[in-house]
């Protein structure tokens, strides 16, 4: 059965199976969601190293090494923290040739001015990450995800961007060289 995303996960993958990269994802608002759209494709074990779910600040420390106060300030959504999320888990994750980050506020009780912002990140090892700010704020868009509330909707278009920045770096040739 045809699932959300399907297209965007097919085609990451062609790519990753194409230029022989191997992706591992630190997730924090998508809580793992990246990684399970991915794991559907048939054939991707080979290149899809997995994901740290690092929903908590502490785990985001602990796990990723993001320094405890980058996490105060600029705080944990932030382009800063997205870019130390892919140093973080490509460092704890030899096999890994690149990695995806996203961390974000998706509501509700989110400060306005964190309302439906997340941050990308998607790099190649020793190269530095390509950051990527989106703002899920149009409702009327969400309503393309599934979902029973604005936040899951917005998981799910958190876990399309993901896939469609990931996709656009991989196609750009940014892994050369």
């Amino acid at each position: 059965m045809k699932q959300p995303l399907d297209q965007q996960a097919h085609d990451v993958a062609r790519l990753l199976i194409s230029q022989q990269q191997r992706i591992i994802f630190a997730e924090s608002c998508t809580a793992g969601l990246v990684s399970a759209v991915l794991g559907r494709v048939p054939g991707v074990s080979g290149v899809h190293c997995g994901s740290a779910v690092v929903y908590r600040l502490d785990t985001k420390t602990k796990w990723l090494g993001v320094p405890p106060d980058i996490l105060v300030d600029p705080g944990p959504v932030s382009e800063c923290v997205a870019r130390l999320m892919v140093e973080g888990v490509l460092a704890r994750t030899p096999e890994a040739t690149m990695a995806a980050s996203i961390t974000g506020h998706l509501g509700p009780g989110a400060p306005s001015a964190q309302d439906g912002l997340v941050y990308i990140g998607v790099g190649f090892r020793n190269k530095p990450a390509q950051i990527f700010e989106h703002r899920l704020t149009n409702i009327d868009a969400m309503t393309q995800f599934p979902g029973a509330t604005l936040r899951e909707q917005r998981q799910w278009a958190a876990a399309d961007l993901v896939l469609r920045e990931t996709l656009k770096v991989l196609s750009s040739g940014a892994s050369a060289s």
